[in-house]
Protein backbone atom coordinates (compact mmCIF):
# COMPACT_ATOMS: atom_id res chain seq x y z
CA UNK A 1 0.00 0.00 0.00
CA UNK A 2 3.16 2.33 -0.16
CA UNK A 3 1.83 3.73 -3.51
CA UNK A 4 -1.65 4.31 -2.45
CA UNK A 5 -3.83 6.56 -0.45
CA UNK A 6 -5.92 4.48 2.59
CA UNK A 7 -7.80 4.13 5.76
CA UNK A 8 -7.31 2.14 8.79
CA UNK A 9 -10.65 0.68 9.53
CA UNK A 10 -10.73 1.81 13.13
CA UNK A 11 -11.33 4.95 11.80
CA UNK A 12 -14.60 4.00 9.92
CA UNK A 13 -16.02 2.88 13.09
CA UNK A 14 -15.23 6.11 15.08
CA UNK A 15 -18.63 7.14 14.11
CA UNK A 16 -17.55 10.69 14.26
CA UNK A 17 -15.53 13.76 12.04
CA UNK A 18 -12.13 14.78 13.32
CA UNK A 19 -10.14 17.84 11.74
CA UNK A 20 -7.78 16.39 9.54
CA UNK A 21 -3.98 17.11 9.95
CA UNK A 22 -1.31 17.04 7.18
CA UNK A 23 2.13 15.49 8.05
CA UNK A 24 5.18 15.34 6.00
CA UNK A 25 8.40 13.70 6.12
CA UNK A 26 11.41 14.50 4.36
CA UNK A 27 14.53 13.58 3.58
CA UNK A 28 16.69 15.62 7.02
CA UNK A 29 17.90 13.90 9.68
CA UNK A 30 15.01 13.24 12.90
CA UNK A 31 12.72 11.02 11.12
CA UNK A 32 12.01 10.28 14.62
CA UNK A 33 10.51 13.57 15.24
CA UNK A 34 7.99 12.87 12.82
CA UNK A 35 7.76 9.23 13.83
CA UNK A 36 6.66 9.72 17.49
CA UNK A 37 4.23 13.09 16.01
CA UNK A 38 2.09 10.77 14.51
CA UNK A 39 2.14 8.14 17.26
CA UNK A 40 0.92 11.21 19.44
CA UNK A 41 -1.80 11.84 17.34
CA UNK A 42 -2.65 8.39 16.83
CA UNK A 43 -3.18 8.36 20.93
CA UNK A 44 -4.81 11.74 21.28
CA UNK A 45 -6.99 10.57 18.84
CA UNK A 46 -8.24 14.36 18.18
CA UNK A 47 -6.67 14.88 13.93
CA UNK A 48 -6.86 12.29 11.21
CA UNK A 49 -3.59 11.96 10.35
CA UNK A 50 -2.81 12.31 6.28
CA UNK A 51 0.73 11.82 5.77
CA UNK A 52 3.32 12.20 2.69
CA UNK A 53 6.68 10.52 2.80
CA UNK A 54 9.13 11.87 0.26
CA UNK A 55 11.48 9.06 -0.95
CA UNK A 56 14.22 10.65 0.83
CA UNK A 57 12.08 10.82 3.96
CA UNK A 58 11.88 7.04 3.95
CA UNK A 59 15.05 6.40 2.87
CA UNK A 60 16.56 8.27 6.50
CA UNK A 61 13.93 6.35 8.44
CA UNK A 62 15.18 3.13 7.55
CA UNK A 63 18.61 4.33 8.05
CA UNK A 64 17.75 6.44 11.69
CA UNK A 65 15.38 3.85 13.15
CA UNK A 66 14.99 0.49 11.05
CA UNK A 67 11.31 0.75 9.94
CA UNK A 68 10.13 0.45 6.18
CA UNK A 69 7.91 2.36 4.73
CA UNK A 70 4.96 0.56 5.62
CA UNK A 71 5.71 1.12 8.69
CA UNK A 72 5.36 4.49 8.60
CA UNK A 73 2.31 4.28 6.86
CA UNK A 74 0.93 2.06 9.35
CA UNK A 75 0.99 5.15 12.40
CA UNK A 76 -0.98 7.28 10.14
CA UNK A 77 -4.51 7.58 9.40
CA UNK A 78 -4.12 7.97 5.40
CA UNK A 79 -1.36 8.11 3.05
CA UNK A 80 -0.22 9.45 0.02
CA UNK A 81 2.27 9.12 -2.93
CA UNK A 82 4.69 12.22 -3.06
CA UNK A 83 4.60 11.79 -7.00
CA UNK A 84 0.75 11.85 -6.71
CA UNK A 85 0.60 16.03 -7.53
CA UNK A 86 -3.85 15.23 -7.84
CA UNK A 87 -4.23 13.66 -4.46
CA UNK A 88 -6.96 15.37 -2.41
CA UNK A 89 -4.45 16.84 -0.41
CA UNK A 90 -2.99 18.89 -3.34
CA UNK A 91 -6.15 20.93 -3.25
CA UNK A 92 -7.25 24.15 -1.01
CA UNK A 93 -10.97 23.02 -1.10
CA UNK A 94 -9.85 20.29 1.08
CA UNK A 95 -10.33 21.19 4.50
CA UNK A 96 -7.52 20.69 6.89
CA UNK A 97 -6.40 22.46 10.24
CA UNK A 98 -3.06 22.74 8.66
CA UNK A 99 0.13 20.93 8.03
CA UNK A 100 3.71 19.61 9.48
CA UNK A 101 6.81 19.03 7.40
CA UNK A 102 9.04 16.92 10.06
CA UNK A 103 11.66 17.11 9.76
CA UNK A 104 11.88 19.40 7.03
CA UNK A 105 15.35 19.32 4.66
CA UNK A 106 16.69 22.07 3.35
CA UNK A 107 15.82 21.28 -0.38
CA UNK A 108 12.29 21.10 0.66
CA UNK A 109 12.55 24.38 2.70
CA UNK A 110 13.75 26.01 -0.51
CA UNK A 111 10.92 24.43 -2.73
CA UNK A 112 8.16 25.67 -0.07
CA UNK A 113 9.63 29.04 0.06
CA UNK A 114 10.55 29.46 -3.20
CA UNK A 115 6.95 28.32 -4.58
CA UNK A 116 8.46 25.21 -6.19
CA UNK A 117 5.80 23.14 -6.01
CA UNK A 118 7.15 19.55 -8.03
CA UNK A 119 5.72 16.85 -5.32
CA UNK A 120 2.61 16.84 -3.79
CA UNK A 121 4.70 17.39 -0.43
CA UNK A 122 5.84 20.85 -1.70
CA UNK A 123 2.62 21.64 -3.58
CA UNK A 124 0.26 20.60 0.20
CA UNK A 125 2.65 22.93 1.79
CA UNK A 126 1.93 25.42 -0.68
CA UNK A 127 -2.05 24.94 -0.41
CA UNK A 128 -1.23 25.88 3.52
CA UNK A 129 0.29 29.23 2.51
CA UNK A 130 -2.17 30.19 -0.04
CA UNK A 131 -5.29 29.09 2.01
CA UNK A 132 -3.75 31.04 5.06
CA UNK A 133 -3.34 27.58 6.93
CA UNK A 134 -1.07 26.85 9.45
CA UNK A 135 2.24 25.53 8.45
CA UNK A 136 5.08 24.15 10.27
CA UNK A 137 8.26 23.19 9.45
CA UNK A 138 10.02 21.58 11.74
CA UNK A 139 14.13 22.50 9.70
CA UNK A 140 16.79 20.00 10.12
CA UNK A 141 20.16 21.85 9.28
CA UNK A 142 23.20 23.15 11.21
CA UNK A 143 25.29 25.07 10.37
CA UNK A 144 23.01 27.40 8.13
CA UNK A 145 23.95 29.02 5.14
CA UNK A 146 22.36 32.20 3.66
CA UNK A 147 20.02 30.25 1.22
CA UNK A 148 19.39 28.36 4.50
CA UNK A 149 18.47 31.61 5.72
CA UNK A 150 16.97 33.32 3.26
CA UNK A 151 14.52 30.69 2.89
CA UNK A 152 13.36 30.85 6.54
CA UNK A 153 12.65 34.32 6.27
CA UNK A 154 10.74 33.69 2.85
CA UNK A 155 8.47 31.12 4.19
CA UNK A 156 8.11 33.04 7.75
CA UNK A 157 7.21 35.87 5.50
CA UNK A 158 4.68 33.80 3.70
CA UNK A 159 3.35 32.72 7.04
CA UNK A 160 4.87 29.80 7.49
CA UNK A 161 6.40 28.81 11.09
CA UNK A 162 10.18 27.92 11.10
CA UNK A 163 10.66 25.51 13.75
CA UNK A 164 14.19 23.97 14.32
CA UNK A 165 14.02 21.13 16.66
CA UNK A 166 16.87 22.51 19.36
CA UNK A 167 16.83 20.70 22.41
CA UNK A 168 15.41 22.04 25.46
CA UNK A 169 17.74 21.09 27.97
CA UNK A 170 16.10 23.18 31.33
CA UNK A 171 13.71 20.24 31.34
CA UNK A 172 16.78 17.97 32.32
CA UNK A 173 16.13 15.43 29.45
CA UNK A 174 17.22 11.74 30.39
CA UNK A 175 16.43 10.18 26.76
CA UNK A 176 16.51 10.92 23.21
CA UNK A 177 12.79 10.52 23.30
CA UNK A 178 12.74 12.77 26.01
CA UNK A 179 14.52 15.61 23.36
CA UNK A 180 12.08 14.68 20.65
CA UNK A 181 9.06 14.48 22.77
CA UNK A 182 9.52 18.42 23.76
CA UNK A 183 9.76 18.80 20.36
CA UNK A 184 6.65 17.51 19.79
CA UNK A 185 4.46 18.35 22.16
CA UNK A 186 5.78 21.93 21.20
CA UNK A 187 4.31 21.39 17.66
CA UNK A 188 0.90 20.33 19.41
CA UNK A 189 1.21 23.56 21.06
CA UNK A 190 1.21 25.12 17.91
CA UNK A 191 -1.93 23.65 16.52
CA UNK A 192 -3.61 24.31 19.77
CA UNK A 193 -3.48 20.33 20.60
CA UNK A 194 -3.93 19.90 24.16
CA UNK A 195 -1.71 16.99 25.43
CA UNK A 196 -0.20 15.43 28.45
CA UNK A 197 2.60 13.30 29.12
CA UNK A 198 4.13 14.29 25.78
CA UNK A 199 6.53 17.06 26.77
CA UNK A 200 7.51 18.76 30.62
CA UNK A 201 6.10 21.88 30.93
CA UNK A 202 7.96 25.17 32.31
CA UNK A 203 6.92 26.34 35.72
CA UNK A 204 9.26 28.67 36.72
CA UNK A 205 13.12 28.41 38.59
CA UNK A 206 12.93 26.46 41.18
CA UNK A 207 15.81 27.10 44.22
CA UNK A 208 17.77 24.21 45.96
CA UNK A 209 14.56 23.04 48.09
CA UNK A 210 12.23 22.67 45.13
CA UNK A 211 9.95 25.94 45.78
CA UNK A 212 8.76 27.84 42.41
CA UNK A 213 10.13 31.25 42.44
CA UNK A 214 7.95 34.30 41.85
CA UNK A 215 10.86 36.36 40.41
CA UNK A 216 14.68 36.17 40.40
CA UNK A 217 14.93 39.64 41.83
CA UNK A 218 13.57 38.67 45.59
Amino acid sequence: MAEQEHEHEHEHKRGQTRERIVVGLSGASGAMIGVRLLAALRRLGTHETHLIVSASGALTAAQELGITRGDLERVADVVYNVRDIGAAVASGSFITAGMVIAPCSMKTLAGVANGFADNLLTRAADVMLKERRRLVLVARETPLNLAHLRNMTLATEMGAIVMPPVPAFYVHPRTIEDVVDHTVGRILDLFGIEHREIAQRWSGLADEFGERRAGVDQ
